[in-house]
């Protein structure tokens, strides 16, 4: 079970700190995504953090920008997001378990790997 939040209405430059809590008897050892979707476009891939939190993934859209972290105590993971800018207007997704071939990663296929999402607004 996935649980995201933090989204909000925010200015052109600012910073929003997404979070995900991850729950479920083996969540920590899996990889953990963040997507977004805007209505009217396909669900697209923003980070990815391994299970240990020794590796990150980022779109080439926020690479830079938003940093994606982990803690396994706590079972949650955080998506910091500097610089905003308006394009980044979306729904979050957070998602367990993501496929990845190489640095592409892809979105879950079991609709359980699913946090509800939490909207971005950045305002120009």
């Amino acid at each position: 079970q996935l649980q995201a939040s933090g989204g909000g209405l925010v200015q052109a430059g600012a910073s929003l700190r997404l979070s995900c809590v991850v729950s479920g008897g083996t969540s920590s050892t899996y990889a953990v995504g963040w997507f977004r979707q805007v209505p009217g476009k396909k669900r697209e891939f923003v980070a990815a953090v391994d299970w240990r939190g020794a590796r990150t993934y980022y779109a080439d859209s926020v690479k830079g920008r938003f940093t994606i972290s982990r803690d396994n105590a706590k079972k949650t993971v955080d998506l910091q997001m500097n610089s905003l800018k308006p394009e980044d207007t979306a729904v979050y997704y957070c998602a367990f378990d993501p496929p990845s071939y190489g640095d592409k990663w892809y979105e879950p296929t079991n609709d359980d790997y699913w946090g509800q999402g939490t909207q971005v607004t950045v305002s120009s």
